[in-house]
């Protein structure tokens, strides 16, 4: 079976008690279930992985990129800091879907700024936990999708 990373960055270990006014009340637990169940319906397995440290992200995407056939990120802050982990998602050469909880558009001015969606072949934004099972469809779906060459 096919397997699919889903990468979570710093602070959303804490989904469900963090600012559940922003972030809502389902935690990464809840999420990862979510995931593992969306991915089993389209015949694909996921790989869970959240750390607060962006070394670990790194070394969870240089790992990936082997054995899964796609990625799904919500980097939390990282999204709008890390140049390492965009060089990293860039080597990464698998469809990436970049996933928000909120949507930084509607927030602060420093959140607007993804170092990330330029290594997306889609964002979603806003949608809540339910972005996540969004990205594991739009995943699936261009995982089935017959590629063609180009000269």
């Amino acid at each position: 079976m096919s397997t699919v990373l889903i990468l979570n960055g710093p602070n959303l270990n804490l989904l469900g008690v963090r600012e559940p006014d922003i972030y809502g009340h389902t935690t990464l637990a809840d999420i990862e279930d979510m995931c593992t169940q969306s991915a089993a319906e389209a015949g694909l397995s996921v790989r869970c992985v959240q750390s607060n440290h962006e070394g670990e992200l790194i070394d969870a995407v240089h790992a990936a990129r082997e054995t899964t056939v796609g990625a799904i990120i919500n980097a939390g802050a990282y999204t709008h800091t890390s140049l390492a982990l965009h060089d990293a998602l860039k080597s990464y050469d698998q469809p990436i879907i970049e996933v928000h909880l909120s949507n930084p558009h509607a927030r602060e001015s420093f959140r607007h700024l993804s170092y990330l969606s330029p290594v997306a072949a889609a964002v979603i934004a806003g949608a809540g936990a339910s972005g996540y099972v969004h990205a594991v469809e739009i995943l699936a779906e261009k995982l089935r999708a017959p590629t063609t060459a180009t000269n």
